[in-house]
């Protein structure tokens, strides 16, 4: 049997209420990538979504203060990168403020579109920005796949209660 909600325990909508019930949301774990004036660009996303499958469109978060959204501002085309449980590092390197991205030990090369497209990754897409909706201080980006390869090897990593992890079976 179903335990009846208590909503005695019930909060008032904020930034820390969404923050807690997402935590214990599972979520998939992406590497968003760009090519700006200055050189490649890219943040982790835990906010990847199929939206259409005619034609094939992905959705993906961005907040507006984020050091890649100048370029994904301004790019006609992203990479999006499915991350596997053996890169909880380079998650962690792509979700650090700061960090070298693609430096070092980050294996890439220039791909379609001179989008920069990651390796040993589950999955990638390289996809064309059809549209950027403001919701609130992030941008909530639409963009239509172009090509993609969905032959990489492993097991998805996923984030769960602040940090990376595997599956368990």
């Amino acid at each position: 049997m179903t335990a009846t909600p208590d909503l005695r325990t019930a909060r008032p909508a904020s930034a820390e209420l969404l923050r807690s019930v997402f935590r214990r949301h599972a979520a998939g774990v992406a590497v968003i990538t760009a090519r700006d004036d200055e050189g490649p660009v890219g943040f982790t996303a835990t906010s990847l979504a199929s939206v259409s499958a005619e034609p094939p469109m992905i959705s993906f978060g961005i907040g507006t203060g984020a050091s890649s959204w100048p370029a994904v501002s301004r790019t006609d085309h992203v990479g999006v990168h499915v991350l596997g449980e053996h890169q909880q590092d380079l998650a962690a390197t792509f979700a650090r403020s700061g960090a070298d991205r693609f430096g070092r030990p980050t294996a890439w090369r220039e791909g379609p579109e001179g989008v920069p497209v990651l390796g040993g990754v589950l999955a990638w897409l390289v996809c064309r920005i059809v549209a950027r909706v403001p919701a609130g201080d992030h941008r909530v980006v639409l963009a239509e796949v172009v090509l993609g390869d969905p032959a990489g090897a492993g097991r998805p990593l996923l984030y769960h209660q602040g940090r990376f992890s595997g599956l368990r079976e």
